[in-house]
Formats: C-alpha cells, sequence, structure tokens
C-alpha cells in the first residue's frame, strides 16, 4: 500500500513539473514572436476607412519604414463624424438658444488626438433648440381616493 501511494505521489509531481515547463514554453514563445515582430518605434497611422457608407466599422492601415499593419477602428455615425473619433476634444456647456437660428452652440478644445491625427485646437458644435417646454400642473401627489 505504501509503495502505490509513494509512486502516485511521484507521479503528480512529474505531472506538475511537465505543465509548469510546457506553459513556460508557450509564455516565451508568445514573447519572442511579439518582440521580433515589431522593431518598429516611429508607426504612422491613415484614418479609420469606414467598411461601407461614411460611417461604422472600419480599417486604418499603419505603416514603418517597409512594414504595414491593419487595426480596427470605428468612424461615429452621429455628430461626431465631423472631426472622428481620433481626435478627443473637452466641451464646455451649451449656450443660450439663439432665436434667429433656432439652435444652440458650444466650443471644444482638444484635449488628445489619437493615432497621430491632424485635430483642429478648437472646434464648434451645434444643435437645434428643443421644443418649448411643457409645464407640468402641480398637484397633489399620492395613490388611491382622497377621503
Amino acid at each position: 500500500m505504501r509503495g502505490l501511494f509513494s509512486t502516485v505521489v511521484v507521479l503528480l509531481v512529474a505531472l506538475m513539473i511537465v505543465t509548469t515547463e510546457a506553459g513556460k514554453n508557450k509564455r516565451e514563445k508568445g514573447k519572442g514572436a511579439k518582440v521580433g515582430a515589431s522593431d518598429c518605434v516611429e508607426w504612422r497611422y491613415g484614418s479609420c476607412v469606414p467598411n461601407n457608407g461614411d460611417c461604422g466599422v472600419g480599417v486604418r492601415e499603419g505603416t514603418c519604414i517597409d512594414q504595414m499593419r491593419k487595426l480596427k477602428c470605428k468612424v461615429p455615425c452621429n455628430w461626431m463624424k465631423e472631426f472622428g473619433a481620433d481626435c478627443k476634444y473637452k466641451f464646455g456647456s451649451w449656450g443660450e438658444c439663439d432665436t434667429a437660428t433656432a439652435s444652440k452652440n458650444r466650443s471644444g478644445t482638444l484635449k488628445k488626438a489619437l493615432y497621430n491625427a491632424e485635430c483642429q485646437p478648437t472646434i464648434k458644435v451645434t444643435k437645434p433648440c428643443p421644443a418649448k417646454t411643457k409645464t407640468k400642473a402641480k398637484g397633489k401627489k399620492g395613490r388611491g381616493k382622497e377621503n
């Protein structure tokens, strides 16, 4: 019985050593491939080109010396489409409604330019003024019948 127990223990230890070594080799192989794949430091990326239409999921190409890579990207399908998703801005609060144009605006200053994008230092965006606000009738809040 002791012989069987010691054999099982030895086999378990051997199995643990083999699996640990296999895991180390797999991690080292992945690291070596990533380090050797790109020694380039100065990657230059183009703008995001949507797969269909003028917004949505697309591809951005990057080049460095004689290497090329493609990255997935997304062009927003809302008002941010005008300056793209690569230019990040910090916006102030919305201004008052201009009755002549029936719109209000706010400006934003450049916070970050991603992928070497050429961004405007400040931008101004507009949106239509909301329709007249409805006032709620003031009444007693409660449920059920009043006594």
